[in-house]
């Protein structure tokens, strides 16, 4: 069985909270790989399951981003300290304090947007990126959800609009009209897996990182990130990647075309039947195409 410990390390006068899980027997030149969670202020909970990617024989790393999980919260900072910058400038520092000195990296949902700004800005360490269900810029992703709520039944449309324009977005009629959308978008597997109602639960006790950079919900974007896109800055990205999405993802296939378009090295993949949180709805498949990647850039 592979072995997991917990410990928290600095990060300026905060403490970010780090999950490192072992394998058994390590397999030779198989490099550590660092995931990033979702949200922002998903916490790493729901993609817990990609730790069992150790089986392979590499070392697996899961942390709680600033604000979230079991990493320090900070709710009275204002709207403009929670930029894409802060995060990155963590991810450096876990890599320092962490002493890895080459590593793979995958980012599922906002963990791919800050995947793509962490590559961009070119580490020296970064032997691969997989950016999984995720937008390169909100623009796109705003298009894509409206093209989705666009397909909803009228009714469920009706709901949403009318509880959006008076402000009565914690009405559980609007909440139950949101979780059609997300039924249908986010997960698809039914019940929802225990791992991602730990993220939600965590995420609604402390919404601060998700509420002031996305917003209320996951198609009703109005935060700090409503303007944010990385397409100019593609191009800069060495590391090879991996482009993932689900057939039905809320992160439609016009969201993520352009890292398809403008990374110099890249692939993609669709996976069939499978919505934005793939790893819970086929993680056996999921696990599969992502390891076969990461061995194929471990040199």
């Amino acid at each position: 069985m592979p072995t997991v410990t917990t410990r928290t390390i600095p990060f300026r006068s905060w403490q970010t909270w780090v999950r490192i899980t072992e394998p058994d027997e390590a397999r030779a030149g198989a490099l550590p790989l660092i995931v990033l969670h979702g949200g922002p202020g998903m916490a790493h909970n729901y993609v817990r399951n990609l730790g069992e990617l150790a089986d392979t024989g590499r070392t697996v790393i899961h942390y709680d981003q600033l604000g979230c999980g079991n990493s320090t919260h900070l709710p009275d900072a204002p709207d403009e300290f929670w930029n894409p910058q802060l995060f990155v400038d963590e991810f450096t520092n876990l890599v320092a304090e962490l002493g890895l000195s080459d590593y793979h990296l995958l980012g599922q949902s906002w963990g791919g947007m800050l995947g793509a700004e962490i590559a961009t800005r070119r580490p020296a360490g970064l032997r691969s990126l997989a950016i999984c269900n995720s937008p390169a810029s909100m623009a796109l992703w705003a298009e894509g959800a409206a093209e989705l709520r666009a397909e909803l039944p009228d009714d469920v449309q009706e709901t949403l609009t009318r509880h959006e324009l008076t402000g009565a977005i914690t009405h559980p009629d609007y909440l139950r009209a949101a979780d059609v959308f997300y039924e249908r978008h986010v997960c698809r597997t039914v019940p929802t897996p225990d791992d991602f109602q730990e993220s939600v639960a965590q995420m609604e006790a402390e919404p601060t990182v998700y509420h002031t950079m996305n917003g209320p919900n996951e198609f009703h974007v109005v935060g700090t990130l409503r303007s944010w896109s990385v397409i100019d800055r593609l191009d800069l990205i060495e590391a090879p990647t991996l482009v993932a999405a689900g057939e039905f993802d809320e992160a439609t296939a016009g969201t993520w075309q352009p890292f398809v378009d403008h990374i110099p090295t890249v692939t993609s993949h669709v996976f069939p039947d499978a919505s934005h949180c793939v790893h819970l709805e086929h993680p056996q498949a999921f696990r599969a195409v992502i390891g076969d990647f990461l061995a194929r850039h471990d040199s």
